[in-house]
């Protein structure tokens, strides 16, 4: 199956339906991001331990198609939290989902939370 960046949709808070549960903290790199997988769409946490914040995004970087955004390296640009694709250094703002050094589309980003030691992925349905 080809991925499809219409699979991936940005979701705000205020339109989770469903918290899925990704799995416990302490299983998620410090400053780095892992892969989970929920329906059909393969998603990128980040702990950011260096901000105190937890991020998601879709893994799929829409320069190449590939499914490598969770090992890309996370930073800051203007206090923006970002990733960049690991194999063409596109970066993506981690807050918005928009490419901050070129003109690809913007990536899809989803609500995160961190309860009772597990970290919850929104989704809108």
């Amino acid at each position: 199956m080809i991925a499809n960046l219409s699979t991936y949709e940005s979701v705000k808070t205020d339109s989770v339906k469903v918290w899925f549960k990704a799995g416990p903290a302490s299983k998620f790199p410090k400053n780095g991001g892992a892969c989970i997988k929920y329906k059909d769409k393969q998603i990128a946490v980040f702990n950011f331990t260096r901000q105190a914040t937890w991020y998601a995004c879709q893994n799929l970087c829409p320069h190449k198609m590939e499914m490598v955004l969770s090992r890309g390296m996370i930073g800051e640009e203007n206090m923006q939290p970002k990733v960049a694709c690991p194999l063409h250094k596109n970066t993506f703002s981690l807050k918005t989902g928009e490419n901050l050094n070129g003109t690809l589309d913007a990536i899809a980003t989803y609500p995160i939370k961190v309860e009772d030691g597990f970290v919850f992925v929104g989704f809108s349905e």
